[in-house]
């Protein structure tokens, strides 16, 4: 990769590790489904100005799109959310680098890849990443599967996005007919459970966490993430997996006065060494 798109690459990994931070500000205003709700809907409309009317058309796209809207928004964003209710943001991210290790069985369940052995080698790991961090204590049970089920919807969405390759969409109208979806699809829940009418008005650092985490880690994180995808290619932009819980981490130390103990850095690192084992595999087949 050049040095712009190792640049891309690291605003990438902030914009999105930016996503834990800013959704650990806003629970302190907001309950959870309002989070997503804010998120889903401003970074449709951001995401539609930008597209400057040229939307996506068709029922069966904007079918393929809702299903990519409730695996890859929808269920992660809520599941995240709820989670950071009782942990960090920071170790939210780092069980969200499992996503590719939940991607490769995902993808030979599917009988889309094979699963080699030094595939198994690093789900292994990476998995051995997640046992080491439970059993420091650092988060409760409950919270813990809430992140590993979103990153096994991240992964099903993945196999899922690849229906959208042939439907001729442009990448942006990808990206608003999933939020769009999104929101279309979390506000009757919204709606029954938070009773927005009824939540005390969220002081200015909820506001500006609300706008931050649908401005910048949606919209504008989706925008970036397409235009890396076409420069760089998937195999090198599986690096932001890396650096995600990196950033959230650096996020939440400066802002927030979180810090990582020994369990969070011990898992984040055999979480690495099966992504690294993962990622290397993929860039030689």
């Amino acid at each position: 990769m050049g040095l712009a798109d190792w640049g891309r690459l690291i605003g990438l990994s902030l914009l999105w590790g930016g996503s834990f931070f800013f959704v650990e500000i806003a629970l302190t205003g907001l309950p959870a489904l309002s989070v997503v709700f804010g998120r889903v809907a401003l970074g449709a409309l951001c995401l539609a100005v930008m597209l400057g009317g040229r939307l996506p058309r068709g029922a069966a796209v904007w079918r393929a799109l809702a299903v990519m809207g409730l695996l890859n928004n929808v269920i992660p964003f809520t599941l995240f959310a709820f989670a950071q209710g009782e942990i960090s943001g920071a170790l939210a991210a780092i069980l969200n680098a499992t996503t590719p290790l939940w991607t490769v069985v995902v993808a030979h369940l599917a009988g889309a890849e094979a699963l080699t052995a030094r595939r198994v080698a690093g789900i292994g790991f990476g998995f051995a990443g997640v046992v080491v961090m439970a059993g420091g204590g650092v988060g409760t049970v409950p919270a813990f599967l809430a992140c590993l089920a979103a990153a096994l919807s991240y992964a099903v969405a993945s196999i899922w996005g690849r229906r959208l390759a042939g439907m001729g969409l442009q990448p942006l109208q990808a990206g608003f007919g999933q939020v769009a979806s999104s929101a279309i699809l979390i506000a009757p829940l919204w709606l029954v459970v938070d009773q927005p009418w009824v939540l005390p008005m969220p002081g200015l650092p909820v506001w500006g966490a609300l706008a931050g985490i649908a401005l910048l880690s949606t919209a504008l994180a989706y925008a970036l993430y397409f235009r890396l995808l076409a420069s760089a290619g998937v195999v090198n932009l599986a690096l932001v997996t890396f650096l995600i819980p990196v950033s959230a981490a650096a996020l939440g130390a400066v802002f927030l006065g979180t810090r990582l103990g020994l369990p969070h850095v011990a898992g984040f690192a055999l979480i690495a060494v099966g992504l690294w084992a993962v990622v290397r595999r993929s860039a030689k087949n």
